[in-house]
């Protein structure tokens, strides 16, 4: 029984030891793929118009949001600089106690 052991035990370290090898010789491959990949012009152009139409529809989103919550919370008004302010009148919640 422990020669069946001692063979089972040597055959996985070599299989582990030339895995090994093969994995990273493997990995820097694609590395180094992945780096052409990522520094070729046309990609990095791709990449550029990609960022920027999604900062666009980031915006418009963003708009359309203050635009709805504006538009859904009473008091709620756009004061011309970029930011809110209410009409001053205060209400009620029921999520604590009330203060004037």
């Amino acid at each position: 029984m422990g020669k069946y052991r001692f063979s089972f035990m040597a055959g996985l370290a070599t299989g582990y030891v030339l895995g090994t090898r093969a994995g990273k010789e493997r990995y820097e491959q694609i590395k180094k793929a992945a780096r052409s990949f990522a520094e070729n012009p046309t990609v990095q152009q791709a990449a550029g118009a990609v960022q920027a139409q999604a900062t666009g529809l980031a915006s418009t989103a963003g708009t359309k949001i203050s635009d709805g919550v504006r538009e859904r919370v009473p008091g709620l008004r756009h004061n011309g600089h970029g930011s809110h302010e209410s009409n001053g009148k205060r209400s009620y919640t029921g999520a604590g106690p009330e203060q004037d």
